[in-house]
């Protein structure tokens, strides 16, 4: 299916719906309101929830009828012909906790792909957009991928589930192997992101496990329209939007990556 002939004006406004939302967020940073868990350490502030009503009220009226797929609420359980994939505030411990890597994503699904997708890091000064077929972009200048080539090179980024004791080995292992074999490993703790920086080419790879589509759909696209590749940790396994585990790089790298995530433990 071919981008939506209005891709463009349908990103312009999606980027001025995201700027507003950034707006929101800047403004809390540093007293976040009300904070609950939704899990044991899956925080959610009153910030998450202001910022996805604003973004379904702007976006459902660039488009409207559309359906949302969004981490603090959804119309819908799967995804329609058009659908908006939303994470409100990505990183929202880092927001609790007054650290500035947080950011929105949002991505437009259309029919049976990713059509556009958009990051912002709103405490950091930068937006992230792509259309499918039409490259990757940070503040309107044109992003690529790395052109790191080796391991002893490569600088690597990862994150930790909710649920890390029941990852807490596979964690432990990759964090081994990852360590021992490349330049250094970063953890900021928002996948949205991650993905921008490996787009940008400030990381050369990105790897977790257990993360939701509202974490990944603008940035795989970001990547992929970079110059870079996205799977499952088997390199021969395409990602799929909600997949168990995802590694994104710039391509080079991909399979030296996805033999460490891959290969048995020694017994």
């Amino acid at each position: 299916m071919s981008v939506p002939f209005a891709a463009e004006a349908i990103l312009a406004r999606a980027a001025g719906a995201v700027r507003e939302a950034g707006a929101i967020i800047t403004a809390n940073f540093g007293h976040p309101g009300e904070v609950r868990h939704k899990g044991r350490i899956d925080l959610v502030t009153s910030t998450d929830l202001a910022v996805e009503a604003l973004l379904k009220e702007r976006l459902a009226a660039i488009l409207p009828g559309s359906d949302f797929l969004a981490e603090e609420s959804s119309s819908k359980a799967g995804l329609g012909e058009l659908t908006w994939i939303i994470d409100p505030l990505d990183g929202t411990t880092n927001f609790a906790h007054g650290l500035p890597f947080v950011a929105t994503s949002v991505a437009l699904w259309r029919g049976d792909h990713v059509a556009l997708g958009l990051v912002n890091l709103p405490v950091l000064g930068e937006l992230y957009t792509a259309i499918r077929g039409g490259g990757a972009w940070r503040d309107g200048e044109r992003i690529r991928v790395s052109a790191v080539d080796r391991l002893e090179d490569s600088l690597i980024a990862t994150g930790f589930p909710y649920d890390n004791a029941r990852y807490l080995d596979e964690i432990a292992l990759h964090l081994r192997r990852v360590l021992s074999r490349t330049q250094g490993l970063r953890r900021p703790g928002a996948a949205a992101l991650d993905l921008a920086y490996v787009a940008c080419g400030r990381y050369d790879g990105f790897y977790e496990c257990a993360l939701n589509a509202w974490d990944t759909a603008a940035g795989v696209l970001l990547v992929e329209e970079a110059g870079g590749r996205v799977s499952g940790y088997d390199a021969r396994c395409p990602y799929r939007l909600g997949g168990e585990r995802i590694l994104a790089s710039n391509g080079l790298l991909h399979e030296d990556l996805s033999s460490l995530l891959t290969e048995p433990a020694a017994s």
